[in-house]
């Protein structure tokens, strides 16, 4: 089974490699007894992050995610990073491919399956939803530094 490599680690920051993509499929995340998700690894834990989760899977031709699902919270942004296939949200289907990105809230119910004939990778963000306000926005939050680059 692939892990994840720490890059770097300092006061305000961690960097990690999942490694290439097409190595994606090499991870397999266990969610409990007799339940293996093959292709799919979460990256929150490895970076250290307090206010999001990451995931990547990697779906072979005709494969689905397995199982519809809904979370209590959490927002999910879904990246299609390669492939194409059909995504699911309450019934409702329609095509992804790469570029596409899906917003699903918290009582979705969503599934993603790959009808392509490559393998597909997604990329997906968790976050609590309802918590960002005006002074969240990039233009609100962000601070620009007077401070020259060094490369």
């Amino acid at each position: 089974m692939k892990e994840i490599k720490t890059t770097k680690n300092g006061k305000n920051f961690t960097a990690v490699n999942l490694g290439k993509l097409n190595e994606i499929k090499d991870y397999e995340l266990h969610m409990g007894p007799g339940m293996v998700i093959p292709g799919k690894v979460f990256v929150g834990q490895s970076l250290g992050t307090t206010g999001s989760e990451i995931s990547f899977q990697s779906l072979a031709p005709n494969q689905d995610s397995g199982f519809l699902h809904t979370h209590k919270t959490h927002e999910e942004l879904y990246l299609i990073v390669k492939g194409e296939g059909e995504y699911q949200v309450d019934g409702e289907i329609f095509p992804v491919s790469e570029g596409s990105i899906v917003r699903v809230a918290p009582k979705g119910k969503r599934a993603l399956k790959n009808t392509g004939k490559d393998e597909m990778i997604m990329m997906c963000i968790q976050y609590k939803a309802n918590t960002f306000t005006e002074d969240d926005s990039p233009a609100g939050d962000g601070v620009i530094l007077n401070e020259p680059l060094k490369w």
